[in-house]
């Protein structure tokens, strides 16, 4: 079984999360939604491991609780 890695890993976090915001610049909501569903499709793709992609549900989960 592979285990989610949910220690830092970005070269470089400002710039990411830069692209990240410019990326959504200018979409309206329904334009956000969808940009950010095919994103998560195409990571998820990247990952392949289900059990994996289930770990990382489970945090993003935990992360809304705790907010």
């Amino acid at each position: 079984m592979t285990a989610l890695n949910t220690e830092p890993n970005f070269e470089n976090t400002d710039d990411f999360y830069a692209a990240l915001l410019a990326e959504h610049d200018g979409l309206d909501e329904a334009e956000i939604h969808a940009l950010n569903a095919r994103l998560i499709l195409i990571l998820a793709n990247h990952i392949g491991t289900q059990n994996v992609l289930e770990q990382a549900m489970k945090v993003a989960m935990r992360k809304k609780t705790e907010v």
